[in-house]
């Protein structure tokens, strides 16, 4: 009978641990990999349980056969008997599961770390954490590839740069994806920033600031995706962490300037860029000036328009990189240089990743390389002429034939712009035209001024058609395809010109009637009211970005999402929570009336926003508008922020007594938060 005993006390230890590890597991209600593994095991007895080493080898031989199944079910059976085995064991187990081709096996794996993080977050692994989400990413499961992220993020470790790279790749191929990348970088970026108490120190983020790429990636999302909050946060991550950018980096910029209408950035980069382009890589800066002349054409400035087109043909003689043997930056500035909330990043005019792709037609299709050389197309001379017709402006185009015509460069055909303008109807533009090309001493020839009688002939103007031949009569003896003495009347017109042709229907023509549909006349106020109200906000002068929104509303101008992306921004740099929710319901009302358009950025914003303040009935609020319209909600974000700022908030529910009724409906909001997020 003695001999039973040791037996029946290692009956109790076992029993005991088991205990043990079966009130973790219930503790723990995110562990569905176990629930493979339970019907085996069941059948084992306590006194035949397999001992430590014997588990350890039959996990480490089934990894090795590839039997994931087999690993499984000794790893469940050596956590309930042990608990964790190693971090050796656990991180082999993730990349083991993680190599596998089939989605279950790395739902599996993803599951695992999820438990293993919640009991002891030291066993995992880096590195095999990196590999699991690449696996994710490549199977195309971007919120737990995130999740995985953002793991390794809260141990304080840095990703390593490279897989984060190959991770971002895959990531980026989606909406839901793109959202995701893009709030991992900025977290990886803050929360080293956050770490870093002096200049020595900033050598831990010396993998990412090396890698221009990784956040060019990102950035081009932005742009795809229309998120311009994040954009924006992204560029003044890159001027702090200190990244030094390249040319691909000048052409995402510049589109993101584009989007938000900042062309006094565009600009500043022009002054920058002028004096570094090199021929090798003009291909990439056609994106640049494509942005900036399309600024220049919504914002009604014809002038800068048509100084832009000279300067296009000016510009034929490749700069240099080097002076005095040293290459130098450029630098693209974001805000105002003379505030202290503006940014500059650096970025190196002699370096282009050639692996990046980036389309190779500019964006609005209104410059184009041409042999080397970047010039206009057509629709860009279609933008310049409908502009300067609204705005009685003729001298904007007429200033280019006269610039050029000096110069001695031919590339546009002032016979074929006054046609084109005579076709559209536009006879005083085209007379315009005519008289400033006489005074400058341009020839034009007859066919113009004939095909400017007809119309005029056409409308019934004879005041303008008798002041029209005396002006021929004038210059007649100047014309080249005038030989005759005869008086210019309509009578006698036929006989002068030797080949009477009509008007034929150019492709200018067809540009101009195409172009004249998409005219905004009302866009570029829209533009500066958002620009002076971006400024106010960078600088935190509230009271008057919201006299200039007020203005703006007096006047029927429409704001956009950037409009209150500018507000909001500025509200929350300032802690102004009260007047966001005041604020919010602004933008909910001319969402519902359909006057703005739904904007993921500016919610997103909005409920990060709401919970730093503890609004939690607005949180719940705009996560439902998400909701409703089917926007992605990144809970973990979201929970992650609760957790850091609120977390013993309201924890015993039901301890407070003779609670007032905003007491009870802000623990009913807390509760419905916390329901919503995960958080027990």
């Amino acid at each position: 009978m003695r001999s039973l005993f040791p037996a029946c006390r290692r009956y109790r230890r076992l029993a005991s641990v088991s205990r043990a590890t079966k009130a973790v597991s219930h503790a723990n209600d995110y562990e569905p990999w176990m629930r493979y593994t339970s019907s085996s095991t069941s059948k084992v007895l306590p006194w035949e349980a397999p001992s430590r080493e014997t588990l350890l080898k039959k996990i480490e031989g089934a990894m090795k056969d590839g039997n994931a199944e087999e690993a499984l079910q000794s790893f469940g059976d050596y956590k309930k008997l042990h608990g964790l085995p190693e971090p050796q064991v656990v991180n082999s187990m993730i990349v083991s599961l993680s190599y596998m081709s089939s989605r279950r096996w790395l739902q599996r794996a993803f599951d695992m770390v999820l438990y293993v993080h919640q009991i002891n977050s030291n066993l995992l692994n880096c590195g095999s954490l990196m590999r699991l989400a690449l696996a994710l990413a490549r199977d195309q499961t971007p919120v737990p590839a995130s999740t995985v992220l953002r793991i390794i993020l809260e141990s304080g470790k840095l990703p390593d740069v490279d897989i984060l790279s190959m991770v971002f790749l895959h990531m980026l191929k989606s909406q839901v994806g793109s959202y995701l990348a893009t709030d991992v970088l900025i977290e990886t970026c803050e929360s080293f920033l956050d770490q870093v108490a002096d200049r020595r120190e900033m050598k831990k983020l010396d993998p990412i600031k090396n890698n221009a790429n990784l956040f060019n990636m990102v950035l081009e999302s932005c742009v795809n995706f229309k998120c311009i909050i994040k954009a924006q946060k992204i560029m003044e991550l890159m001027s702090l962490v200190g990244v030094v950018g390249d040319v691909n980096t000048v052409v995402i910029a510049s589109r993101v300037f584009e989007m938000v209408g900042q062309r006094d950035e565009l600009i500043q980069m022009k002054r920058s860029i002028d004096s570094l382009t090199s021929l090798s890589f003009i291909q990439y800066y056609q994106h640049f000036y494509d942005s900036l002349l399309s600024l220049h054409f919504k914002y009604n400035d014809m002038d800068a328009a048509a100084n832009f087109l000279i300067n296009l043909y000016q510009q034929r003689k490749p700069s240099v990189f080097f002076c005095n043997g040293l290459q130098k930056h450029g630098i693209i500035q974001i805000g105002s240089g003379n505030l202290k909330t503006g940014y500059r990043i650096m970025f190196d005019p002699g370096k282009v990743d050639r692996g990046f792709v980036l389309g190779t037609e500019s964006q609005f299709g209104l410059v184009v390389l041409t042999d080397g050389n970047l010039l206009h197309t057509e629709k860009a001379i279609a933008k310049l002429i409908i502009g300067c017709v609204k705005s009685r402006n003729m001298h904007a185009v007429s200033s280019i034939f006269v610039t050029l015509h000096k110069e001695d460069v031919k590339v546009i055909s002032p016979p074929d712009v006054v046609n084109a303008c005579i076709q559209m109807g536009w006879l005083d533009a085209a007379h315009d035209i005519l008289d400033d090309l006489e005074s400058a001493g341009i020839q034009v020839g007859i066919a113009s001024y004939i095909s400017l009688l007809r119309a005029y002939e056409k409308e019934h103007k004879s005041e303008e058609s008798n002041g029209l031949l005396q002006q021929i009569q004038k210059i007649a003896s100047t014309m080249d395809d005038i030989h005759t003495n005869s008086p210019f009347t309509i009578k006698n017109i036929a006989k002068i010109v030797k080949d009477e042709m009509p008007l034929i229907s150019s492709s200018l023509f067809a540009a101009l009637a195409e172009e004249t549909k998409h005219y905004n006349p009302g866009e570029h106020l829209t533009l500066e009211f958002n620009n002076s109200i971006l400024f106010f906000c960078k600088a935190k002068m509230m009271e008057d970005a919201l006299c200039t929104y007020k203005r703006m509303r007096e006047q029927n101008i429409r704001p956009t999402s950037y409009t209150f992306c500018h507000i909001l921004c500025g509200y929350s740099s300032m802690d102004m929570h009260r007047e966001i929710t005041m604020l919010w319901g602004e933008i909910k009302r001319r969402l519902e009336n359909g006057e703005l358009d739904v904007d993921r950025d500016l919610l997103d914003c909005l409920i990060l926003t709401f919970l730093k303040g503890g609004h939690f009935s607005r949180v719940m609020e705009v996560i439902s508008y998400m909701s409703i319209h089917n926007i992605y909600c990144d809970k973990w974000k979201y929970r992650h922020v609760f957790l850091k700022l609120h977390k013993n908030l309201y924890r015993n529910l039901n301890s407070l007594h003779d609670k007032t009724e905003a007491q009870n409906k802000r623990i009913e909001d807390v509760r419905a938060f916390r329901s919503w997020s995960g958080i027990k």
